[in-house]
């Protein structure tokens, strides 16, 4: 893949939000021509929650290849965006339909809420999926990739991985997670063992993403109020969350992606690929829970070749 990088612009939409208390605003970057004469504009939305948008910069590569229009932000709360740390721990103010808002905030802002085609990875799927349900105009094509459907089914699969690792590592995660000490070096370390076989099989770690979860550290406050302190530890707010039982609402044709080896297992996908009506779904055989970095040049070909039918 070609490291050069198609022309970008950056910019910041104002997004009011009374009980934040102060102004926000949310930071984008858009790769490649708005308004476009034939395609329409692939918007990004980022995991987490509470990540940003560094590890999904590549797909500016549909920019290059194809002449596809890539916007990518931070959401509320992180890296370039509105940061509220005084809310952490507020589980009535950070919620999914503050995040829905903020993209029709942006789409608004960007003026292309009638013509638009939506990739949400990760925590970013989970978005993605509820913002479809509603039905929103101009949403054309839906990307969920890597996302689970319900919490618990990704507890669920999370605990079925974690017997894979070994005993030791098992140990740590089980001991720590007893004694609310998740912040304990041996703790992270064991956790480490999990992502490098189902967030990425990278060596090293791709630093795009190494900046992104950087954030989730930097400003734990979305991620440790919505999640938790890790992928497969849920003590947040989304702990409950589930979008299956409105999955039959998504009139938008899905694309849904995930790894062979993704913490986003099979089980935690199926939902979307059994409820979404006009649905297909790809995996990517040498990829956990990143394939737009683990097989890039694939990724490109994939997405390209759906938004394109």
């Amino acid at each position: 893949m070609s490291s050069l990088k198609p022309q970008f612009r950056e910019g910041e939409a104002e997004f009011n939000v009374p009980a934040a208390g102060k102004p926000c605003k949310t930071w984008y970057k858009v790769y490649g021509t708005l308004p476009h004469p034939q395609n329409p504009p692939l918007v990004v939305l980022h995991g987490g929650p509470g990540a940003t948008h560094e590890y999904l910069d590549i797909l500016s590569e549909l920019t290059r290849l194809f002449d596809v229009p890539v916007i990518v932000y931070d959401q509320l709360g992180n890296g370039r965006s509105t940061h509220i740390p005084e809310k952490n721990g507020d589980v009535d103010f950070w919620t999914v339909q503050l995040f829905v808002d903020e993209l029709h905030n942006l789409l608004n802002h960007l003026n292309i809420h009638d013509n638009y085609n939506l990739l949400g990875q990760s925590w970013g799927g989970m978005l993605a999926a509820e913002f479809a349900t509603r039905q929103p105009k101009g949403l054309g094509k839906l990307v969920i990739a890597d996302s689970p459907a319900s919490m618990k089914l990704w507890v669920e699969a999370a605990q079925e991985l974690r017997k894979d690792l070994p005993q030791e590592v098992q140990d740590a995660l089980n001991k720590h997670e007893e004694a609310d000490t998740t912040t304990d070096p041996e703790y992270i370390a064991a956790t480490n063992e999990f992502y490098k076989r189902h967030l990425c099989r990278l060596d090293p770690m791709p630093q795009p993403l190494v900046d992104a979860l950087a954030w989730t550290e930097k400003d734990p406050t979305v991620y440790f109020t919505m999640n938790g302190p890790n992928e497969f530890h849920i003590t947040g707010s989304l702990k409950t969350w589930s979008v299956i039982d409105r999955l039959p609402n998504i009139q938008a044709t899905t694309l849904l992606i995930n790894g062979r080896y993704d913490e986003a297992h099979d089980m935690v996908v199926e939902p979307y690929f059994k409820h979404i009506p006009k649905v297909r779904w790809i995996q990517f055989a040498d990829s956990a829970h990143v394939p737009q970095l683990e097989e890039t040049e694939r990724f490109m070909q994939v997405v390209w070749g759906f938004l394109r039918d």
